[in-house]
Order: C-alpha cells, then sequence, then structure tokens
C-alpha cells in the first residue's frame, strides 16, 4: 500500500491530555507515573450496575445473535431482575465466600450471575471453557478445582464438560440451560426465576470491597496457570484507569463488539465498563482463528462501532479481509475512534496497513492505543493516549507508578497501584518472588523509550524476559524481538511462527502459513529470510533452517491461548519431532535450509 496516507489527520478524539512526572534514581532507575488524580468509581460494582440499569431502564444492555442469527437485546431492567434473581438464589444455596465456577462462552446469562456473585460476596472464579475440552487428565481444571475449591459450577450444555467434571471428581452443584448433560443439575431458568427479597439488597450494602471477589486466572503459558486473588476495590480502580485513560475516546457508553471472553482479563473489563457507564454491548461469538473469524468479518459488515478492541493476530486477519472486501472497511472506519490492541506486541507493518485502510475509507487515520496490563493488575493500566504513529506500551494511566530499572539498553518494568493483585492464591512464595522490595510488581516485560529525550512519546514493548533464551554457544536470543521482527518479513505470507530452541546450536524457524497462501509460499518464506538474514548480525538473530507446521494450533494442547496468542514453548514441547528434524544432520525431509 502506498504510504500518502501518513499525511492524513488523525480523527478527532477525546483523550486525557500527557501530564507525566518522571524522576531518575542516582542508579538509573526511572519513576514514572501521571499527574492525573485517579477518579474514584463505586467499588460496590453490584451496587453501581443496579443504580446504572435504574436510570437506563429498557434501554438495551447485551446484545447476542438468537438461533435465527438475528440479534437478540437484553435491557438493563431486564439484566438486572436475572442479577437480583440470581442473586437471592446463591444466598439461598451457597454459604457466604463461597466459590462460583463460570465454564462457559460469553452469554447473558454469565453476565448477570457474575455481578450477581459482586452483591453476595460470592467469589467469582470464569475458567477458560478449553479447560473442559481439553484430553488428557484435565489437568490444567483439576489444577484450578483443586486451588479453588467451587461450591456451584455454572457451565454450557456441553457433554464435555460433563465428561471433565465426572473425571475429576467434581461434587460441585452444576447450573445449566441444558441440564441433561449432567445429570442432576440446575436449570438455570430455574435459577432466574426465584423471587429477591430484601435479603439481596442487605447482602449488598454489607459487602467488603477489600475481600477477595475474583479469581482470575493466569494464561499458563509456563505451566499450570495461577489463580489471581482479586478485590472489587482493585476492579473498580482498573476500571476508573481506563475511563480516565481512553474511556471519552472509546465510547463505552456506546454500541460496543467484543469478543474476547470474559474469564481473561481483557474482557472482562470491557463488560464491566460498558455495564457500567450504560452502553450496548453487543456478544461476538467469533474468534480471530481459522474458521472462526468469518463470525467477526459479518459482524463487523454489519455494526459501526465508535471503539473496538483485539489482539494482534485478529488485527492481521482484518487488514487481510480489508484488503478485498472494500464494505467491510467503510462500515468497520464509519464511526471508529479508536483502535484498542493487547496480548502482544502489534507488528508496525499491520498498523501500518489498518491506517492506509481508514484513510481510504474516511480520509482520517484513526487513534490506536494499547491495553497493557496484565492478569496480576486486573486489565490494561498503560495506554497511548495522545496522536502517535508508534505502537507500544503508551504511558502509565492514573494512579499508576511505573518503576522502569535499567537492563542494557532495555528497562524492566515494574508496576504499583490499587488495581495490583492481592496475591496469589495459595502460593505465598510465587507472590513473594513477583514483588520487589518496593512492592513493584515485576511484569516480566522489557520496555525503552520511543526516544528519552521526549518521554511524552510513550515506551515500547521490548521483549519478554520469559521468551529469552540462549544458544548453546551462550549467545542470549531476544526471543520476542526477533519474532516480532520475522513477521514483518515475512508478512503476508506468515500467519504465525516460533523461534527455535533454547540450548541449541544456531536458530531454527517453525511458521504457519496464512490460509490462501500461494503454492510456492515455502519458497517465498525461504528467499525471504534470505533476505533478513543478510540484514543481521550474530547467531542470535541469524536463522538457519526453516519448516512449515502440519497441523494448526491447539487450544486443548495449550498452543494458543482464548485471545490468539501463540505459546511458544507449549508448541515446541508438543512437536519435538519436527524440532528435532530441524537439527537433525542432514535435515529431514520438509525442512529447509537458509
Amino acid at each position: 500500500m502506498a504510504d500518502d496516507w501518513r499525511s492524513a489527520p488523525f480523527r478527532p478524539a477525546q483523550f486525557m491530555s500527557v501530564d507525566l512526572d518522571l524522576r531518575e534514581d542516582a542508579d538509573g532507575t526511572i519513576r514514572l507515573r501521571s499527574n492525573h488524580p485517579l477518579e474514584a468509581i463505586d467499588a460496590n460494582l453490584a451496587r453501581s450496575f443496579l443504580k446504572m440499569a435504574a436510570a437506563k431502564g429498557d434501554a438495551p444492555a447485551l446484545a447476542e445473535r438468537g438461533p435465527d442469527g438475528a440479534w437478540a437485546y437484553t435491557s438493563f431492567a431486564e439484566l438486572a431482575a436475572q442479577v437480583q434473581a440470581a442473586a437471592q438464589w446463591l444466598l439461598d444455596t451457597l454459604p457466604r465466600g463461597s466459590v462460583l465456577v463460570v465454564m462457559a462462552e460469553n452469554s447473558v446469562a454469565v453476565a448477570a450471575l457474575g455481578f450477581a456473585a459482586f452483591a453476595t460476596g460470592t467469589i467469582l472464579c470464569p475458567v477458560s471453557p478449553a479447560y473442559g475440552v481439553a484430553g488428557g487428565d484435565h489437568a490444567r481444571l483439576r489444577h484450578v478445582f483443586a486451588k479453588t475449591r467451587p461450591a456451584a459450577i455454572f457451565a454450557d450444555p456441553n457433554p464435555k464438560y460433563a465428561a471433565a467434571l465426572e473425571a475429576i471428581g467434581s461434587t460441585a452443584i452444576v447450573i445449566s440451560r441444558d441440564p441433561a448433560p449432567f445429570g442432576d443439575a440446575v436449570a438455570l431458568a430455574d435459577v432466574l426465576a426465584t423471587t429477591p427479597t430484601a435479603a439481596v439488597a442487605d447482602a449488598i450494602a454489607a459487602i467488603d470491597t477489600d475481600a477477595p471477589a475474583s479469581y482470575m486466572m493466569t494464561s499458563g503459558s509456563t505451566g499450570l496457570p495461577k489463580v489471581v486473588e482479586q478485590s472489587l476495590s482493585a476492579l473498580a480502580s482498573n476500571t476508573a484507569q481506563g475511563i480516565g485513560l481512553i474511556g471519552r475516546a472509546a465510547g463505552w457508553d456506546e454500541t460496543m463488539l467484543d469478543w474476547l471472553p470474559w474469564h481473561h482479563a481483557a474482557g472482562a473489563s470491557v463488560l464491566r465498563a460498558g455495564l457500567l457507564l450504560g452502553g450496548t454491548l453487543h456478544i461476538d461469538a467469533g474468534k480471530p482463528a481459522p474458521g472462526l473469524f468469518a463470525t467477526s468479518i459479518a459482524n463487523l459488515r454489519e455494526l459501526s462501532v465508535p471503539y473496538f478492541n483485539n489482539v494482534p493476530l485478529g488485527y492481521a486477519m482484518l487488514v487481510d479481509a480489508m484488503d478485498a472486501d472494500t464494505q467491510l472497511r467503510d462500515t468497520f472506519f464509519a464511526k471508529m475512534r479508536l483502535m484498542l490492541y493487547g496480548g502482544a506486541g502489534l507488528p508496525q507493518h499491520v498498523y501500518d496497513r489498518l491506517q492506509a485502510h481508514a484513510v481510504a475509507a474516511t480520509g482520517h487515520r484513526v487513534h490506536m492505543t494499547t491495553g497493557y496490563g496484565m492478569t496480576e493488575t486486573v486489565s490494561g493500566c498503560c495506554a497511548i493516549h495522545f496522536e502517535t504513529d508508534k505502537v507500544g506500551i503508551g504511558l502509565p494511566g492514573p494512579g499508576v507508578e511505573l518503576k522502569l530499572v535499567p537492563n542494557g539498553a532495555r528497562y524492566e518494568v515494574r508496576m504499583r497501584g490499587p488495581m495490583l493483585m492481592r496475591s496469589y492464591l495459595d502460593e505465598p512464595d510465587k507472590t513473594a518472588s513477583v514483588f520487589d522490595e518496593e512492592g513493584y510488581y515485576r511484569t516480566g516485560d522489557m520496555a525503552v523509550f520511543h526516544d528519552r529525550a521526549a518521554p511524552e512519546q510513550g515506551l515500547a514493548f521490548a521483549g519478554r524476559m520469559a521468551e529469552e533464551f540462549k544458544l548453546s554457544n551462550g549467545t542470549w536470543v531476544y526471543g520476542g524481538q526477533l519474532r516480532e521482527a520475522l513477521l514483518k518479513a515475512l508478512a503476508p505470507l506468515v500467519a504465525e511462527l516460533v523461534v527455535a530452541d533454547d540450548s541449541r546450536p544456531f536458530l531454527t524457524l517453525l511458521a504457519w502459513p496464512k490460509q490462501g497462501a500461494p503454492d510456492d509460499a515455502f519458497d517465498q518464506i525461504v528467499e525471504r529470510l534470505r533476505e533478513f538474514n543478510a540484514t543481521q548480525r550474530g547467531a542470535s538473530a541469524t536463522v538457519r533452517r526453516v519448516a512449515l507446521f502440519d497441523r494448526p494450533p491447539a487450544a486443548d494442547a495449550n498452543e494458543i491461548s482464548d485471545k490468539g496468542t501463540i505459546n511458544r514453548r507449549a508448541v515446541l514441547d508438543n512437536r519435538s519431532d519436527l524440532v528435532d528434524a530441524l537439527y537433525a544432520e542432514p535435515p529431514e525431509a520438509g525442512v529447509r535450509e537458509i
């Protein structure tokens, strides 16, 4: 695409102004925070939602596709009634402080039960549906249930979920829209038919907003997931940070469309913001994965929204679709003020193609921001809230303190603020290890300033410490940075890739070709890699061999998350035969020398 889009103005959007406090210690450590105060919102989230619902009445709160494919809308008043009915059922059935596991795709029922838990002191524990369909010994589901000891489970009527719960020996009460797969499960309709009493209002008034309110799972990319304890105060603080940073530009009080799963931090934050600010959230049943993204594309061709949230892989798939579909492009950008990405770094070439499409459709560039954060900080608490063409972490939101510890030419990112987790459930040693002596959370991420002399231009992501590894000669490989550079060099031939491997004599590459790639894609990939190697210096960034994957990443094998991010270690461990083929002498069939 031509680069003439770069001179187009940005579409107007209302951001929080940049007002930084930057201090540098004698050892080079930088402390960075916003001078904007954190605006308080009611941390009693059930009370806050019900207050908004009373004001909005019959206005639509949530929408999901019905069996006929049409949008079915649930009003604020209807959702509030479901929340209060479910809250009464929880009060009648479970001891206060019990754990409610939710193992289901996004739905109105999941939203109602979540806020009902917040209303009653029940600890909400959303888990990925992938835990219920994974084979083997159901290690992740067994681990989570052993940690959280749920008293009740809301599950979609999937026979695989029923089999998984039986396999791990769960004795918790099961709630489902259709109890049939679970035997003696409670029908969701019966829960929502419960008549609320004054006990619900009493329970809401008695909520301790500093007590554990939610257990959220980490990705588990380096082992079994950790269970993060979050309070309502932390959830509310993070929501307020998002509203302060980008909320006015995003229009969370308007019409939204989002697919991000609510058992992940980013998706849950969108749900909270929409319901607490009075917006209408359309639940997108698509995902950025082969065979599933068509659902998202169909929704985006129909609905124009001012704000869009996705992972980098989703944006890469979106720009591919726009290349051949001007109606999709024009509908997508008709009202768009702000696009957000999270979960991984956004490749610059994807950003560039998005902006070229935006200018072609509207004559304006559209602001793009990040939602930088993690489960331990509830969700994104740093963002780009200023005009820029550079991708990156952005700057801290209100109430967030960044501590940037020098590490060579980069900085290790640490955070402190009211959004931080309480702890990892029943893991005091792991909890202690992720906080430094001043109480800053060690994110494990590295960053650099776009321009150290102009810190207002924000920070750029510079890799994860966990993605860095050594070759057998002791040379460090900055895996995250190298992956991003390779994705750019191989676009649009490659959908995803992983770099191999720790303690090997040289670097190799495994790649998934993009759907619809030309027949000679492998030849083109090899040639692109030769060109890439010519621009690199040393073994730490020079790829010697490449092979293509013969099957897509598998969610039930922990190779890809619900957000579409690749778990490098799981892929390499699960496909060790292919890794061995890359390093065989001579290389085996299907492996190409660069």
